[in-house]
């Protein structure tokens, strides 16, 4: 007799997430602190290159997130229940995992940023240390300890309280980033940004921050379903995310980027290492009311962050409920936000997490796009999902195939991600996927025949 482990399809009569809500999630998950760092980073590559990457590895990266709305509005289920179909019932237990290291992580990256500006606003304040000089930990500690209570206060509701914060949180930041725009602008001309030329040292080649863009937006592929199953309309499955998603990368990396120049322009001195929103808002003089806002997008990223990151303990340990999940979302995040002070520079820190995001999810979102569309042809039986020895069950649960071509997938990003070739022109992410997926693909077809 087949039993049955709990999961949360959604009907069509209890989804009410409108176009706004939709546009709103996707916008302000990239209106944050970490969209501005990365955008500061691919200033490495020079104005010109870093547009046309930043354009086209999130426009592809985008269409993933499209994809896998689109599962999300067909079958009601978070993006980590949808995982069992192809990776087994407990084969999905490794994308879980996946997802909620990468999710605590990014949770933990925009945590850093804000304690950054909170140990600013207390130099500013009370006199504290900076963070980078002597009895700089003081700030930075309490930062994390500040953030960390309002990222508690944030869950505090479950999901009711994420879509209130990530709707009044959207309408600020975007307020803040016209400011900050007008701010850049008026003190450097768009023409001298792009004519700025990165010092040789510092030069980073164009497949790399083709990697790191594509690690940045695919993170928010796996999160896809849990918000597009509180849909019934199909396109805000499908179109609204890609265009709320593509808006707030453009326009908020685009600003980490010529604030980024801008500021070594004046100065004569880049240093990608002050390519952090709080270093940024303080060297154009913009003041605490800007810290502050920047301790509120950290927010507003994060409530999407800990959502996701929520849904995956779910998946992993089906006898926790959401609200729960949340809360040891939010202290496993705590605890990992320490890790950069480990690190030679926080840049450091966040290239060496790129790297293992973009290893990890281009595998996962490769074998469940390819189940679902080319193997599966656009339908899963819904009810056979979360069946012990049902349909998706496979071997004892585990979908071996999936996880032999998604350790595959790891193997071939390790191997082919510092190619000469590949680093100085498409990188190595999305082909490491299209190799994932023909492998998953073939593999599945040989077997079942």
């Amino acid at each position: 007799m087949s039993t049955k482990s709990p999961i949360t399809a959604i009907p069509m009569a209890k989804r009410h997430n409108t176009v706004w809500d939709m546009f709103a999630t996707w916008a302000g998950a990239n209106a944050n602190n970490g969209t501005w760092f990365v955008g500061g980073v691919l200033a490495a590559c020079g104005f010109a290159v870093a547009l046309k990457v930043l354009v086209w590895s999130s426009a592809l990266s985008y269409v993933f997130l499209s994809l896998i709305g689109y599962i999300g509005y067909r079958t009601g289920l978070s993006t980590m229940e949808i995982a069992r179909a192809s990776f087994g019932e407990r084969g999905s237990y490794i994308p879980s995992l996946v997802n909620m290291t990468q999710f605590i992580g990014w949770t933990a990256v925009n945590t850093f940023i804000a304690a950054q500006s909170i140990s600013v606003i207390c130099h500013e304040l009370l006199g504290w240390p900076l963070w980078g000089h002597h009895g700089g930990w003081l700030g930075i500690i309490s930062g994390i300890v500040v953030m960390s209570i309002l990222h508690i206060l944030s869950v505090a509701s479950g999901s009711k309280s994420i879509q209130m914060i990530e709707r009044i949180g959207m309408l600020v930041v975007f307020v803040f980033v016209i400011w900050e725009t007008v701010v850049v602008l008026k003190s450097v001309s768009l023409a001298e940004i792009a004519h700025w030329q990165v010092p040789a040292k510092f030069k980073m080649s164009t497949g790399a921050a083709v990697d790191y863009v594509a690690a940045f937006n695919l993170a928010w592929v796996t999160a896809g379903a849990d918000f597009t199953r509180f849909t019934k309309i199909k396109h805000n499955a499908t179109v609204t995310p890609w265009i709320g998603a593509m808006l707030g990368v453009l326009w908020f990396a685009a600003i980490g980027l010529i604030a980024t120049i801008a500021i070594a322009v004046t100065s004569g001195v880049y240093d990608p290492n002050n390519s952090d929103p709080s270093t940024i808002a303080t060297k154009l003089g913009l003041g605490i009311v800007a810290l502050l806002v920047i301790v509120l997008t950290s927010m507003t990223a994060n409530a999407v962050n800990l959502l996701a990151a929520g849904s995956a303990i779910t998946n992993l340990f089906p006898k926790i409920n959401l609200k729960h999940a949340l809360w040891i979302a939010v202290t496993l995040a705590t605890v990992v936000t320490f890790i950069p002070l480990f690190f030679d520079s926080f840049l450091a820190a966040f290239e060496t997490f790129l790297d293992y995001v973009a290893m990890v999810l281009g595998p996962t979102i490769a074998i469940i796009c390819t189940d679902f569309y080319l193997l599966k042809r656009r339908h899963y039986a819904v009810e056979q999902i979360g069946q012990v020895n049902g349909q998706y069950w496979y071997h004892n649960g585990v979908n071996w195939i999936a996880i032999v071509a998604f350790g595959l997938g790891l193997i071939g990003y390790l191997l082919t991600h510092q190619l000469p070739f590949l680093a100085n022109t498409i990188g190595a992410t999305f082909l490491d996927m299209l190799m994932c997926s023909l492998l998953y693909a073939g593999l599945m077809k040989l077997t079942t025949k």
